[in-house]
């Protein structure tokens, strides 16, 4: 009953009475941001959702977040690297995880939920196994197990393993704990990038990294994802 029908009239009034209270900060967050990134403080990306009963596939949406790197390019209108963009405010934003704060919008539009396995990217997706994306049988969240219990400090595969276990089950008491210890992290400001990377790693250049799939397989996959994205777009 509570992941059925609760669970989502919380995340309904949380995340809206978060949004007023907050709101202040995401005014001051968005103007500081529009000045410090030179243009549109918010950024958006497709990311897999819930499952689809009738499909059984991913629902796309548009996750909200406030942007942390700038689009600065170079001369051949090639993106700079992450850490060349990546500015002071950015690695703020990061490490207090108030770049997150605009996802309150995709909750209460029911893209996502309070507590959930993070929403990976669409190219991230293509290379999980059936098992691992089962994951997708709930609505992706603010945060979750994984989040709690080493974030982006652990190895994807453990990533996965937190957000498999924590849907065996979803309850109130699990998502109140998840919440007070999330808390907690943001204070601590724990786990916030991958020790030695700026951005983290995508899941794809893990597995080539550990060797768990080819450079070709890994190629093949990324074709995947391109196609998705144009039935998508």
């Amino acid at each position: 009953m509570y992941s059925k029908l609760f669970k989502r009239v919380l995340d309904m009034v949380l995340s809206l009475l978060a949004l007023v209270v907050l709101l202040p900060i995401l005014a001051v967050l968005s103007v500081i941001g529009a000045i410090a990134m030179k243009g549109n403080p918010f950024f958006t990306q497709l990311r897999p959702g819930l499952k689809n009963k009738k499909t059984g596939k991913e629902q796309i949406f548009r996750l909200i977040k406030f942007r942390t790197m700038s689009n600065a390019k170079d001369e051949n209108g090639n993106l700079l690297p992450d850490d060349v963009r990546l500015n002071g405010y950015g690695k703020f934003l990061r490490s207090t995880s108030l770049d997150e704060l605009p996802e309150l919008i995709n909750i209460l539009k029911g893209d996502m939920s309070i507590i959930g396995p993070r929403p990976q990217l669409v190219r991230d997706m293509v290379f999980m196994t059936d098992v691992q994306r089962m994951r997708h049988n709930v609505r992706p969240g603010l945060s979750g197990l994984a989040q709690v219990s080493g974030r982006n400090n652990i190895t994807w595969e453990e990533k996965f393993e937190y957000d498999l276990k924590y849907i065996e089950k979803v309850s109130f008491i699990t998502d109140a704990k998840l919440v007070a210890l999330t808390v907690v992290k943001v204070f601590k400001r724990e786990d916030t990038v991958r020790e030695g990377t700026v951005s983290d790693v995508d899941f794809g250049d893990w597995l080539v990294m550990n060797g768990e799939i080819t450079q070709e397989e890994y190629y093949e996959k990324q074709i995947e994802a391109r196609e998705l994205f144009k039935v998508l777009l």
